[in-house]
């Protein structure tokens, strides 16, 4: 059987079109990706949207008469769906760090925050890795309440059997794993977590599975390991793959990072550049994604 790879894009595709977006989104599709990423929290009024800052971010964010925004907020929390529509998120601030991380990343003045519904329902075909932005530390965004939200986005628009459910905060995943074992988990880590993963992972450490961290991951059921690609190592992924976890690391944004992975033997690429993906895939011999066209309103 010839092995395929899960190619991610990561925020839509952040490297070239604004993060987050329907723009984002329909732009990765073009590209050609098997999934896309994406972050999801909740309003004041319980509409699941799209955004990876529990803030308005003022590196990407207007009003609605052009302004950039003088320091990050209000919270997304804190509005109602209609006030945040009112944003504009589709061009990075000049002359700021973020705008220097993105340097192709093309304006789309007009883009706004969506919904998780206006995303899941723009391709019948492809797969959504939803992102729960829940923490530990952050007050008024249940984890619990947050999965059970999204999962319930996924349901109302036909979309649960294509969606993985991630999170840094395990709180999430594990409330879905014990309420709908249906739903694809994906356990998000990264090492500077480790420290607090107590609180993180509510209860359990690296330490209990002799340091190991795929050890965790597949005591919880697996079977999605999202490590940070930098902190990821061969002997790891062999570890993981022996436990019966698929390796998906994130962010991947360089052809010589992807190649080395892949030949390491990931399963699939979170990248902010698809674009620079599908060449190294094609290299490799494995098959690539099929592009699908489409715009808003189709």
């Amino acid at each position: 059987m010839q092995r395929t790879i899960d190619l991610q894009g990561h925020r839509g595709a952040r490297g070239l079109f604004p993060e987050n977006t329907l723009t984002g989104f329909i732009g990765a599709l073009a590209i050609g990706v098997d999934t896309l990423e994406l972050d999801v929290t909740l309003t004041a009024d319980g509409v699941v949207v799209v955004s990876h800052d529990p803030l308005l971010n003022p590196d990407h964010t207007r009003t609605a008469q052009g302004a950039w925004l003088a320091q990050p907020g209000p919270s997304i929390r804190s509005m109602r769906w209609q006030e945040l529509a009112a944003y504009d998120v589709g061009r990075l601030r000049p002359g700021s760090d973020y705008a220097a991380q993105f340097p192709d990343q093309a304006a789309h003045d007009g883009a706004r925050i969506p919904r998780l519904v206006d995303v899941l329902r723009l391709d019948s075909s492809v797969a959504f890795n939803i992102e729960l932005k829940s923490s530990p530390r952050m007050d008024g965004v249940d984890a619990a309440a947050l999965a059970e939200a999204a999962v319930a986005a996924a349901d109302a628009c036909g979309a649960t059997p294509r969606i993985i459910v991630q999170s840094f905060d395990w709180r999430g995943p594990r409330r879905l794993r014990q309420t709908r074992p249906d739903i694809r988990l994906a356990w998000l880590t990264r090492g500077e977590i480790l420290a607090e993963a107590r609180s993180w992972w509510d209860g359990p450490h690296p330490g209990d599975f002799g340091g190991s961290v795929p050890r965790a991951v597949a005591a919880e059921g697996g079977p999605l390991w999202t490590p940070l690609y930098s902190e990821l190592t061969a002997n790891g992924i062999a570890e993981a793959h022996a436990l019966g976890l698929a390796v998906v690391p994130w962010t991947v944004n360089q052809p010589s990072d992807m190649r080395r992975l892949l030949l390491w033997g990931v399963d699939g690429l979170i990248t902010d550049r698809p674009d620079l993906a599908r060449p190294v895939l094609s290299d490799l011999g494995l098959p690539l994604p099929p592009r699908r066209p489409t715009r808003l309103g189709a």
